[in-house]
């Protein structure tokens, strides 16, 4: 097959990617459907970018995805790669080899890999930067914390966690520029069909039920949603 495909594991199925988006769940309507507990309905995206195929987990499952073992929010993907979406195993074959080369690792090295914790503590630090309030601040650990339902101790070891991965250096502002960071590539957006305040983010449980997946990825920072500190 000369199309990049997808091959489900159980059933050796091979279903072709589509040129934009394959959708994967275990809904009715998607274009991989994975007949899986496991796996939600709208579980998560294939995304096809000029040379480049990404997965985008869309945060409707609490089991996630995963690729080579690995839990992901969204990762350019290589040829072989295995995917896993709750339990249902897969693997992506046919990708052009030669064009994804070193210009792949500079984008995967872009975004890290984080953790469903440290996804739900971005979209909870970034929730009042979203707002339709311009230079509005981001949450405070202990407004995460009551957020999150977890002690404050734990929202800052994550932060703490979260710096470092963004290579965010110590000094003034740190939770902005993190907060500035994470919208820059993507990872949180405002939802702005939906109203003021509500995110839509790439990756993690929806633990509030106005959360909803990112779909395609983010141009860059939206206008008007700079954050700054207290």
């Amino acid at each position: 097959m000369e199309t990049p495909y997808i091959r489900i594991e159980d059933s050796g199925e091979v279903i072709p990617l589509r040129n934009e988006v394959t959708t994967v769940g275990r809904g009715l309507g998607v274009n991989v459907r994975l007949d899986d507990p496991s796996v939600s309905r709208l579980h998560a995206e294939i995304v096809r970018r000029g040379p480049y195929y990404y997965v985008a987990d869309l945060g409707l499952s609490r089991n996630g995805t995963r690729v080579n073992g690995r839990p992901v929010a969204r990762r350019v993907l290589e040829d072989g790669d295995v995917l896993t979406f709750g339990t249902a195993r897969c693997r992506v074959e046919g990708l052009p080899v030669e064009a994804l080369a070193a210009d792949a690792e500079l984008r995967r090295s872009a975004t890290p890999e984080l953790t469903r914790r440290e996804l739900d503590v971005l979209i909870s630090l970034c929730r009042p930067a979203l707002s339709d309030d311009a230079f509005v601040t981001p949450a405070t650990a202990k407004e995460i914390a009551g957020d999150l339902v977890v002690t404050e101790a734990a929202v800052k070891q994550h932060l703490l966690r979260l710096y470092a991965k963004f290579r965010i250096p110590e000094g003034a502002n740190r939770r902005t520029r993190l907060a500035n960071e994470v919208i820059t590539l993507g990872l949180v957006r405002p939802l702005a069909e939906h109203g003021s305040g509500q995110v839509q983010h790439a990756h993690g449980v929806a633990q509030q039920p106005l959360l909803e997946g990112v779909q395609r990825p983010a141009e860059g920072r939206q206008a008007g949603h700079q954050v700054r500190d207290r």
